[in-house]
C-alpha cells in the first residue's frame, strides 16, 4: 500500500521538477512588453469635410482607441461577463476556468471549451500566433504572468478593449460600435 503512494509523490515531485525546469528555461526568452506599455495601434487615414464631417477611412484596420474612463460600465461588465468574470481576482491564469473547460471538454469529448484569461488573450493577440500547440499555450501562460506583474488589471482590461479583432475590419469595442451600430462606445 505504501509503495503505490511513494510512486505516486515521486513522480508528482518530477513533474515539478519538469515543470520548473520548463518555466526558466522559456521565461528569458519572452519578449520585451514595451509594445504594450508604448501601445501605438495603426489608426486609419479619415478624410474629413471643411465642417468636420467624416467623409472616410482608408486602412487595413478600423480603429478607434479608448482610454479606461470612456469605458462604459455595462460595456466593462459585459465583457468581463462573458470573457472573464474572474479577471480581478486571478494572476493571469484562472484555474478554476482551467479546471471547469477541462472537465466539459472531457465531459463532451474534443475542445469544445476554452480557458484563456483576458490576460492570455491580450497576450496571443499581441505576440503569438493563434495555432493551437502546447508551447504556444506556455508561452501565452508565461506571458500572461509576466503581463499581470508589468500592468495594472484596466490596463490590460483597456488594451483589449482597442486591440480584439471584432469582425468587418473593427479592431477594439469603439469600432465595432461604429461600424456595427453607428454609434460612438
Amino acid at each position: 500500500m505504501l509503495y503505490p503512494i511513494a510512486l505516486l509523490g515521486g513522480l508528482v515531485v518530477v513533474g515539478a521538477c519538469l515543470a520548473l525546469l520548463v518555466v526558466l528555461l522559456a521565461y528569458p526568452n519572452l519578449p520585451s512588453l514595451d509594445v504594450l506599455t508604448d501601445y501605438q495601434p495603426k489608426i486609419p487615414l479619415r478624410v474629413y469635410t471643411a465642417e468636420g464631417a467624416l467623409i472616410g477611412e482608408f486602412g487595413e484596420e478600423r480603429r478607434s482607441v479608448i482610454s479606461m474612463r470612456d469605458i462604459p460600465a455595462q460595456l466593462k461588465d459585459a465583457i468581463l461577463a462573458a470573457e472573464d468574470e474572474r479577471f480581478y481576482q486571478h494572476t493571469g491564469i484562472d484555474y478554476l476556468g482551467v479546471i471547469r473547460a477541462a472537465y466539459a471538454n472531457l465531459v463532451q469529448g474534443g475542445r469544445r471549451q476554452g480557458a484563456s484569461t483576458i490576460t492570455m488573450q491580450v497576450a496571443r493577440n499581441f505576440f503569438l500566433t493563434t495555432e493551437k500547440t502546447l508551447t504556444r499555450k506556455l508561452y501565452e501562460a508565461l506571458l500572461a504572468f509576466k503581463i499581470e506583474h508589468s500592468l495594472s488589471k484596466d490596463q490590460i482590461l483597456e488594451l483589449y478593449v482597442n486591440q480584439i479583432y471584432l469582425g468587418q475590419r473593427a479592431y477594439g469595442f469603439a469600432a465595432a460600435s461604429q461600424v456595427y451600430v453607428g454609434k460612438s462606445v
